[in-house]
């Protein structure tokens, strides 16, 4: 990995990564593709018409179905689904958190239920590298201890103690392995713990980033806490975070929550919300959300946004996008996510322009003053 600072403006960072499938300009905002598929969409919708140049698989629904050794038989994640730019590929430690009773914590590693047949895994730092090497990320998370929020003190120190001692575990397996030719062209990040705890925040950066990692995220927000807890802890990490390598918030989240997190130091982002919004019927434009199921909008021949060049706009009243929702005609679901997705590719986009023009300030306040 290549990693260059182009420009910044405060502390907002306009970046260039440099991987083996793609050269990534950031702020960057990561479609999520779970399973290998952004949901609705096909590497042709994504290489054609939104262009992103990295999007999201997940290690441990990948690792279920259809199988990591399957994905490496055909060729890893970029020739079995066909898209061809770069890859990051998520723990699945939030997953095993998210199943609650069906998972178990221990020392060397976690111990867990699969939601689609009940069998029992474990997930230990070096099999999730093993896993990550056969899908060929181009960006691999390693395992860390998720904790919900609030939690207690206790709970969150044996969190970043157990996640520090996995991060050793995992940096020292994967320059083993490539060592070895295995991973050579595979990158490795490592996930800032704490809560919304200062002081746990500090102590978790700063045993990681003294380590030989590639990049670093900060984790477990977004996962119960407020806004401003969010917000405030983001803006105390990233000074503790190396300024020569890349900064990923994990999760997260709205635009505004973008827009506020650039503001504060951030790199790289993902998120669901604006695929299963598309889906569930919530539009995003530059004045703000459109629930386009509203009966409102059935004689409506205006597009979502008529600042938006995404080929929804450009082509499709918001009347048609309401009756293909009423209708739950699966077009919908493709077209609400292109659109959904450009929004927040583009927003990233002019965000950056902003940076590199050193007018982030006003954009920020342009973002706001729009949905005023």
């Amino acid at each position: 990995m290549k990693f260059e600072i182009n420009q910044t403006d405060k502390k907002a960072r306009a970046c260039t990564i440099t991987t083996a499938h793609s050269t990534i300009k950031t702020p960057v905002f990561m479609p999520v593709g779970t399973v290998g598929a952004v949901k609705a969409l096909d590497a042709t919708d994504l290489k054609t018409l939104l262009k992103p140049e990295i999007i999201l698989g997940n290690t441990y629904h990948l690792y279920l179905r259809p199988g990591d050794e399957i994905v490496a038989k055909m060729g890893g994640l970029h020739n079995f689904t066909k898209f061809n730019k770069s890859f990051l590929t998520d723990s699945g430690g939030f997953q095993a958190f998210s199943l609650g009773k069906n998972v178990k914590h221990q020392e060397d590693g976690i111990v867990f239920k699969s939601h689609i047949d009940g069998s029992t895994h474990i997930f230990t730092p070096q099999k999730v590298l093993d896993i990550e090497y056969n899908l060929n990320s181009d960006i691999m998370m390693i395992l860390d201890d998720l904790v919900a929020l609030p939690a207690t003190k206790e709970r969150i120190k044996e969190s970043i103690d157990r996640t520090t001692r996995w991060a050793k575990e995992s940096i020292a397996y994967h320059r083993q392995k490539q060592s070895e030719g295995i991973g050579i062209d595979q990158n490795i990040f490592a996930i800032i713990q704490g809560g919304t705890d200062l002081e746990f925040r500090k102590q978790s950066s700063n045993e990681l980033c003294q380590l030989d990692y590639d990049g670093f995220a900060i984790g477990g927000l977004s996962v119960g806490e407020s806004n401003n807890a969010m917000y405030d802890t983001v803006e105390f990490t990233t000074p503790l975070m190396p300024s020569d390598k890349p900064r990923y918030l994990m999760g997260v989240g709205t635009p505004e929550d973008l827009i506020e997190n650039i503001y504060r130091g951030v790199d790289m982002f993902d998120c669901v919300m604006p695929t299963r919004n598309a889906r569930n019927g919530t539009l995003f434009t530059s004045f703000g959300k459109v629930n386009i199921k509203s009966a409102k909008y059935k004689e409506d021949e205006s597009p979502i946004d008529s600042n938006c060049n995404c080929m929804v706009c450009q082509n499709y009243s918001r009347a048609y996008l309401n009756h293909l929702f009423r209708a739950r005609e699966i077009t919908y679901f493709r077209l609400a996510t292109i659109h959904n997705l450009h929004y927040y590719l583009n927003l990233m986009k002019e965000a950056r322009e902003a940076i590199l023009n050193k007018k982030f300030e006003e954009f920020r306040k342009e973002f706001y003053n729009k949905r005023d």
